[in-house]
């Protein structure tokens, strides 16, 4: 497995990186349980102390940090400054409320009354993160700002492709202060899995990527009886009903699939649309994403980026004509100028998608929009809840009661009123179904890997 940089717009090999042998990645566990052991008994106010100079360093360098995200993995340069700004955020967030949030909980229990049950959350120790390339950063720091507040420690797995990102990850919080073991970075391989998570000083596993990926690993934890979380795939309903704005719907539609070129788990892949408003939906989705400018992703002007990789390419073309081969999908090329180099895939609209079919069930990740036509309410419902994933997902209506009644009968782990499924530093992220299990973020994301300890205090008077 090659760890290398290779620029999605020049198709230039910028620079590469051998890939982690036992012994280095052995060491990697050993400085981050070292780093635990003292980590562990810092004080949290003291710990928060790294997040926010690792905040005010990336707000002091917003544009050289956003710069290698572009470099690595294509993201436009103004995308990347907004995930930077995101992991300030985040960072930010847990400074201001992780003291707070960590601090021991009073239990109510009766047959208690001469004393108290309290619950206390203590780190477990090393945490192994298996990270993606999409979100460079914020993938890392997600996992990384309340598992360092929590106390632990992280061993670091980025994707292949954005090596000098998971380096910068590691800079950062080296030059905040931190212990040298803190966040290790390793270029470890695929199967060097077994050998993390079987280590005993390994205590958890989160991971953000495949499904194929999450369920190996997922797997390979369970044998040592180690926790993990899971972000994987999604295929997010964008459903419009019959009282929306429908101007404002296709426009938020056009950029819901189409940030970060495609390339989100929860961007909104499926467009389901009742009849009434079909037809003026599609008017104002074609005429947007006809907007669009394929471009350098460095140059401001340019709105689609090219994706991560050539394979990234080769493979939702596959995906694109098997859907028509297999599935009879009616598929619409917009005309768009492409450069002469990168790995650029111009927008397709997929639509006339038989129910069931495997391209109904499928993941596209990048510029390719499915949209469905349905009769009413009760069948965007059905057809949002037919896919197998359940991450995200959006309804638009004028009436916010009647969200609250759809959002209740989606099976996905989050749902937006009149806006794509989002990413915010406040807001809990995870899925359900083949999109995972586990949370981040907020509180819950915090306390996915600590012990959760029971300590009843109560007097005990000698006798039966």
């Amino acid at each position: 497995m090659a760890y290398a940089t290779t620029n999605p717009f020049t198709g230039k090999v910028e620079k590469e990186f051998p890939t982690a042998t036992r012994e280095e990645v052995e060491a990697a566990i050993t400085k981050a349980d070292e780093t635990f052991q003292e980590w562990k008994d810092r004080p949290i106010s003291e710990r928060v102390k790294v997040l926010a100079k690792a905040a005010e360093i990336l707000k002091a360098e917003r544009h050289e940090y956003a710069k290698v995200l572009t470099t690595e993995m294509g993201k436009l340069i103004g995308e990347a400054e907004l995930e930077v700004d995101l992991c300030v955020g985040m960072l930010e967030y847990y400074v201001e409320k992780g003291e707070d949030l960590l601090a021991p909980e009073v239990i109510p229990a009766k047959g208690f009354a001469d004393g108290e049950v309290k619950a206390y959350f203590e780190p477990l120790g090393v945490i192994y993160a298996v990270e993606p390339w999409n979100f460079p950063y914020y993938q890392v720091i997600r996992i990384g700002a309340p598992q360092f507040t929590a106390g632990n420690t992280i061993v670091l797995k980025h994707a292949s492709i954005v090596p000098q990102s998971a380096l910068k990850m590691e800079e950062l919080f080296k030059e905040a202060g931190a212990p040298d073991g803190l966040l290790v970075n390793v270029f470890a391989s695929h199967d060097a899995t077994d050998q993390i998570l079987s280590d005993p000083r390994v205590r958890g596993v989160a991971l953000t990527g495949s499904e194929p990926a999450g369920a190996a690993v997922s797997g390979t934890a369970s044998k040592y009886v180690k926790k993990s979380t899971l972000e994987l795939g999604g295929a997010d309903a964008f459903i419009v009903l019959d009282d929306a704005e429908v101007e404002k719907a296709a426009k938020w539609a056009a950029f819901g699939r189409h940030w970060n070129g495609g390339q989100v788990c929860c961007s909104s892949k499926r467009l389901i649309v009742v009849d009434s408003l079909y037809d003026r939906f599609l008017e104002v989705y074609r005429d947007e994403v006809k907007k669009f400018v394929l471009g350098d992703p460095m140059d401001p002007a340019t709105t689609l980026a090219p994706l991560s990789s050539a394979s990234a390419v080769e493979g939702l073309k596959k995906q694109v004509e098997a859907a028509k081969a297999r599935d009879g999908v009616k598929v619409e090329e917009f005309d768009f100028e492409v450069p002469e180099t990168g790995n650029f895939f111009p927008p397709i609209l997929m639509t006339e998608i038989p129910a069931g079919s495997e391209t109904s069930r499928e993941e596209f990740f990048g510029p390719v929009t499915q949209l469905y036509r349905v009769k009413d309410e009760a069948e965007a419902i059905e057809v949002a809840n037919s896919s197998p994933f359940g991450l995200g997902g959006s309804v638009f209506t004028s009436d916010k009661d009647r969200f609250a009644q759809v959002a209740r009968k989606l099976d996905t782990g989050m749902v937006y009123w009149n806006q794509p499924t989002g990413v915010k530093a406040d807001v809990p992220f995870g899925g359900t179904k083949l999109s995972g299990f586990g949370r981040e973020l907020i509180e819950w994301g915090l306390k996915e890997f600590v012990n959760q300890k029971v300590v009843v205090e109560t007097k005990i008077d000698g006798s039966f």
